[in-house]
């Protein structure tokens, strides 16, 4: 399975590990899906992670991008300008997941992605993709 994290997942998920993200990230170190990503999320993730704000251990922060690189699927993303967004800073993961044809985009903020809720895309929060996916072959706690 392909998806798109939003960096919002990522952090929220280094903030408390056993919450819904940080039960994704477990997900994606277990290789039960694939991120899709271009080199703009990349950076994003890079940058957000290494924010001194959030005192994130750098070395963690560090293992998980590496682990999206081996693991993940970079994409060359499709550029879509007239792509409508209420944060445009949203924009590469949209046309990431748009191009990768990605079964999920999970992000926290799923208001800032409603053109494609219109568009019967699937967006996800964190828990409504682990409940989709993954509340009975991973036995998470709900």
């Amino acid at each position: 399975m392909i998806v798109v994290l939003d960096t919002n997942v990522l952090v929220s998920g280094f903030l408390n590990a056993h919450g819904k993200p940080g039960q994704i990230i477990d997900l994606l170190y277990e290789n039960r899906f694939q991120i899709a990503y271009d080199d703009r999320i990349l950076g994003e993730y890079e940058d957000i992670l290494a924010r001194p704000k959030f005192g994130f251990d750098p070395s963690k922060a560090r293992d998980l991008i590496n682990h999206i690189e081996l693991t993940g699927k970079l994409i060359e993303a499709e550029l879509f300008p007239n792509l409508s967004l209420q944060d445009p800073d949203d924009l590469p993961f949209a046309e990431v997941f748009i191009t990768a044809k990605a079964q999920a985009l999970v992000t926290g903020n799923s208001r800032h992605f409603t053109s494609l809720v219109e568009k019967r895309w699937l967006i996800y929060s964190p828990a409504q993709f682990l409940n989709q996916f993954f509340s009975v072959t991973h036995n998470l706690p709900l």
